[in-house]
């Protein structure tokens, strides 16, 4: 099981590197890998078994952000009814399109590997076409737009070496585009 204590944090070079694409069939570690940061992601937003281990609630977990330099990233996306919106892990996901028009969310950003708050803005597409294989190795062509573009596009990011605050901007962290799409 994943704890808060195994989630790498900001300053670790890993979350900085490119990460490495994976072969199939995946190895029994990295089926256990994905099991585990999916359970870790509906851990976290149990408020029982949340409090019960202190796990910070998340949406979305990369492999990274546990140590492991490869392109694999877990997604949970409930809808403001707390209703699964969007389930999945990712295995080398590549974005094959993105909006011109720009989304984000109201409240910002934050990040498992990230402690402190960061303010500000952080636009991203607003819809993604994504092309990626699922664990075991189906490969998937989807589109998703709004919050779960937003977390799809923060996952796919740390697979990159990028964290979150990289796209505030530094000069006026609350400035964005008229036509951006705020979520609440």
């Amino acid at each position: 099981m994943i704890l808060m204590k195994d989630i790498t944090r900001d300053g670790n070079p890993v979350l900085r590197k490119v990460a490495k694409p994976l072969t199939f069939p995946l190895s029994e570690h990295y089926q256990n890998l994905a099991k585990e940061m999916m359970e870790y992601l509906v851990n976290s937003q149990d408020p029982k078994i949340a409090e019960k281990h202190q796990l910070r609630a998340g949406v979305g977990l990369a492999a990274p952000q546990v140590g492991e330099s490869v392109q694999m990233a877990s997604l949970l996306v409930p809808n403001d009814k707390g209703d699964i919106v969007f389930k999945e892990t990712f295995v080398n996901p590549e974005i094959l399109s993105e909006s011109v028009k720009q989304a984000c969310l109201s409240e910002g950003e934050g990040c498992l590997s990230v402690d402190k708050v960061i303010d500000g803005y952080v636009p991203r597409p607003d819809k993604l076409k994504i092309h990626y294989y699922t664990v075991s190795g189906e490969e998937k062509t989807i589109r998703l737009k709004d919050y779960p573009a937003i977390v799809a596009s923060h996952e796919i990011e740390h697979l990159r070496g990028h964290l979150f605050y990289d796209r505030i901007n530094k000069q006026n962290p609350f400035k964005l585009d008229e036509d951006t799409v705020i979520i609440y």
